[in-house]
């Protein structure tokens, strides 16, 4: 798979990019400080996303794209934890402002961008990712949410934008990082937690003492059963008294893939842009380039406004 990539060889069915939409907003956000519109608005993020969405274009040229945004928080995970995710801050209110006016981009530059109540980026990206792969699409999720490692597999990779030699991430690299093949990640997160998610895991056990216990005993279903030959008395201490605590996070992280959504590669197909509806837009904010390369893109349009 990661030789597909750098070659530019695609599979017969294509390359379908998945973007976490509202982790990509974020970062572009903290990555800009200042930015405004001729009439002051904030414009920070937008700029920022739509420069990091065509970079990722360039680099992976993808057939198909699709932007997933966070619709709330999933009833049964709240209800397993009522405290999931709670210590999260709202949203700047100059980043929320800008949400919509991305969307309003992408559905311009004819990329589709999903987004529904209740259902989490998270799991609608699983469903997506996989239902593609099984239609034989290279996919690749452009996120750092370590949970999506667990969907890696020889059509699924990630786009990691903290590894600054953006190479999509294979088998190999989450081996390389975890020390455990993808379909151990579940279990591995189970065990440590996840403090961005607000998961507790088991007190004392980090990440290479997780790797170690799965590394030996192959998953938590096996480890449980064979607990009395874990040879320090108080980790094995600690994991028998957080037993439901680790059963409680499998259920937490195990990303569902059965969200209802796109399944028709058509309606992932990038489309043409409108060009009219991106002019006024880059107008609106001020993007002087970007408004330029459009328009020396699209000379008898630009003519014609």
């Amino acid at each position: 798979m990661q030789a597909a990539y750098h070659t530019g060889k695609v599979a017969a069915s294509g390359r379908l990019l998945i973007v976490d939409g509202h982790a990509y907003a974020y970062r572009a956000f903290y990555a800009i400080r200042s930015l405004n519109s001729p009439a002051g608005q904030p414009t920070n993020a937008i700029y920022g996303f739509i420069k990091m969405l065509a970079r990722m274009r360039t680099l992976l040229a993808p057939s198909h794209g699709v932007v997933i945004w966070d619709g709330g928080l999933a009833a049964e995970r709240k209800e397993l934890l009522p405290e999931y995710k709670a210590q999260r801050p709202p949203m700047p209110d100059d980043l929320d402002a800008q949400i919509r006016q991305i969307q309003e981009y992408l559905a311009a530059e004819g990329i589709t961008s999903l987004e529904r109540d209740g259902v989490e980026a998270d799991d609608w990206i699983a469903a997506v990712a996989r239902r593609a792969a099984g239609a034989g699409f290279e996919v690749v999720i452009a996120s750092s949410d370590k949970d999506f490692m667990q969907l890696v597999s020889d059509r699924i990779g990630l786009l990691n934008p903290n590894d600054k030699t953006e190479s999509v991430w294979t088998a190999a690299q989450v081996q390389a990082r975890t020390g455990l093949p993808p379909e151990a990640i579940v279990d591995w997160l189970a065990l440590i937690g996840d403090s961005v998610d607000n998961i507790a895991g088991v007190p004392g056990v980090g990440p290479k003492t997780a790797t170690d216990l799965l590394a030996r005993f192959g998953s938590v279903e096996e480890l449980y059963p064979r607990l009395a030959e874990v040879k320090s008395e108080r980790l094995r201490a600690a994991l028998q008294a957080c037993e439901a605590v680790v059963r409680r996070n499998q259920r937490l992280i195990r990303l569902h893939d059965q969200v209802a959504g796109p399944g028709d590669s058509a309606e992932l197909e990038f489309r043409p842009a409108d060009v009219p509806v991106l002019r006024q837009l880059y107008g609106r904010w001020g993007f002087r380039t970007m408004l330029q390369e459009l328009e020396s893109k699209n000379p008898m349009q630009a003519q014609l406004l």
